[in-house]
């Protein structure tokens, strides 16, 4: 399951004359943290390209519940399926920080993909891979533990926006637990036990937004499914939390 595309982003991938281009055509926004920036069901057809900071794309469940689909960074677009079929949106896209956009209607955005068919095959891409993303996503919700998904989350963030630290791989999103529960399809209290067996492990430190992942090795063995097997002989004390 993937939280964070892979591809190198839509901007990032035109050109500089067609990525000034679409700049040119929107007006400049800025959103504070915890601000809404798309609502879920929502008419309005224009996209955001992200320019800087980080967004969370969210839907709410049947239950009452929320379900994080997706994280979306500088270089991305959004709101980009409304600007098409000109329906209600099917997400809501909040800012997890500060986060900086140019807004361009959903009607200058299609005659901007019409003009260039290179952008038209970038988009089209982008919305395969977040299909097939959401695929594997429900595969991994019906089958897989919440340590196993936790794991899965855990190495993707490590493995995309992870820097060294003095002891491991720093992540310093600010994703709190809930958001972590939310972003597994799990609820807080299950998060935070499967985070406490991690830590018990030294698998994983957490602190005030940020987290520390010791042994990437063993959340991938988690991730994988396979709970029973030593990655390294030299902490054999070490072994992957049982659920």
């Amino acid at each position: 399951m993937s939280l964070i595309e892979r591809n190198r982003s839509f901007l990032d991938a035109l050109t500089p004359q067609d990525r000034a281009a679409l700049l040119a055509l929107g007006t400049r926004r800025a959103y504070a943290p915890g601000e809404v920036m798309l609502r879920e069901r929502d008419t309005t057809t224009f996209v955001l390209a992200l320019r800087s900071g980080w967004s969370v794309v969210s839907v709410d469940t049947d239950r009452g519940a929320r379900l994080i689909l997706a994280l979306r960074g500088a270089g991305e677009v959004v709101g980009d399926m409304a600007a098409f079929d000109q329906g209600p949106r099917s997400a809501t896209v909040t800012a997890l920080g500060r986060v900086e956009a140019t807004a361009v209607s959903g009607e200058r955005f299609r005659s901007f993909l019409a003009a260039r068919p290179h952008a038209t095959s970038l988009i089209m891409r982008q919305l395969s891979a977040r299909l097939r993303s959401a695929d594997v996503e429900r595969r991994s919700l019906a089958s897989g533990s919440v340590l196993q998904r936790l794991a899965a989350r855990l190495v993707e963030l490590t493995e995309r926006v992870g820097r060294p630290g003095g002891d491991g791989t720093v992540v310093e999103l600010p994703l709190p637990q809930h958001d972590l529960a939310a972003a597994i399809g799990a609820t807080r209290e299950a998060v935070a036990k499967a985070l406490r067996l991690l830590r018990e492990q030294d698998v994983v430190r957490t602190g005030t937004r940020r987290l520390t992942v010791t042994d990437i090795q063993v959340l991938r063995l988690l991730a994988d499914g396979r709970q029973s097997q030593r990655p390294r002989a030299e902490r054999p004390e070490k072994t992957p939390p049982a659920v």
